[in-house]
């Protein structure tokens, strides 16, 4: 057997020849070559990855990861973390942001979590996955242990398995803190510092200084380690995030398009791609982010969103609302005449 772990197999390519022949019917459909812009690349590249001749996005599953983190301890959330389980429960009760979009697309939803503050009680919808009470304070030492990150990339896994054979999957994650995790983890990968932190869930221009100095702390201390992506997602990623970046790996792996959400979201991309290059080829990407660092998260995917809202959410709700767009790109692409079919010369 092999002892290259899971998250190192690369995934499948695209089918490049039914892109190709996606991008030929196209050209044939009763409009101006190319006069439905993203629309048709969109569906050419469901099709190539998906390996139909025909794209559909109807059968859609959202997988939340929830998780609490010790660097609050430093101050960099006006959020009490109290909020994340609070958040889990709202998920399972059906009332929250994305729970209401779920149910708009006739997605699945399911919410894992690896690692509230506070135990939780068996919740509707809720797997309980809870590897540690969140992870420990990233600026005195690693966020998490060598097993804890892979039993959570592991727990990712398993959450796109139990998605089924969904047409398209979508990650997104609750945690107060995370956007300081995440903002340390994409800084680490891209060589920024802490450049990519931003207000997350509202701080004011001296709360987000605080948490630059605190991210500026944390790389310093582990700077040696940060040049491996896996040990920097263990030493200032999430539990949330890495259970995102498993997700993301096997969506790949399993040919199935992955719409990625927000800042956090892609962070975990951006780690997943550095894990493992041949991701990238799943990857759409839902939306722009308001979360200042998200643009230059963007540009180190060679990624644009499909939307641009002003949203900064997360729960996967960006993702959420670009689906509709990718049903339209398929629906256009199987369903308009082409110019034979409608009598033209």
């Amino acid at each position: 057997m092999s002892d290259t772990p899971w998250w190192h197999t690369p995934p499948p390519r695209p089918d490049t020849a039914l892109a190709a022949r996606a991008r030929r019917r196209l050209d044939t459909l009763i409009k101006p070559p190319g006069s439905l812009g993203r629309l048709e690349a969109l569906a050419a590249t469901l099709a190539a990855q998906q390996g139909r001749p025909e794209p559909r996005v109807e059968r859609v599953h959202i997988s939340v990861f929830a998780a609490d983190h010790g660097v609050c301890a430093e101050a960099i959330s006006s959020v009490p973390q109290a909020v994340t389980a609070g958040m889990v429960r709202r998920f399972s009760a059906g009332d929250a942001a994305i729970a209401v979009l779920a149910r708009q697309l006739g997605a699945g939803l399911e919410v894992i979590n690896l690692g509230t503050l506070e135990p939780l009680p068996a919740l509707p919808a809720v797997v309980d996955a809870r590897l540690a009470r969140g992870t420990a304070n990233m600026r005195t030492g690693p966020a998490m242990g060598c097993e804890t990150v892979t039993a959570a990339l592991e727990e990712g896994r398993r959450a796109f398995w139990r998605a089924g054979d969904c047409d398209l999957f979508i990650g997104g994650e609750m945690g107060i803190g995370n956007t300081t995790a995440a903002a340390a983890l994409g800084g680490a990968l891209l060589g920024l510092g802490s450049e990519l932190a931003g207000p997350g869930t509202g701080l004011d221009a001296a709360g987000v200084e605080r948490k630059r100095a605190v991210i500026d702390q944390a790389l310093h201390r582990h700077g040696p380690h940060l040049a491996s992506p896996l040990e920097a997602l263990r030493r200032v990623g999430g539990l949330e995030i890495a259970g995102l970046t498993g997700a993301f790996i096997a969506a790949a792996q399993a040919r199935t398009p992955v719409l990625v959400d927000g800042f956090i979201a892609t962070v975990a991309a951006l780690t997943a791609v550095r894990l493992n290059p041949g991701v990238r080829d799943w990857l759409h990407f839902g939306h722009h982010s308001a979360e200042p660092g998200h643009t230059r998260l963007l540009q180190a995917l060679a990624a644009e969103g499909l939307l641009d809202l002003g949203m900064r959410l997360g729960e996967g709700t960006g993702a959420a609302a670009a689906v509709p767009l990718l049903r339209m790109a398929c629906a256009l692409y199987r369903e308009m005449a082409t110019f034979q079919e409608a009598g033209f010369t």
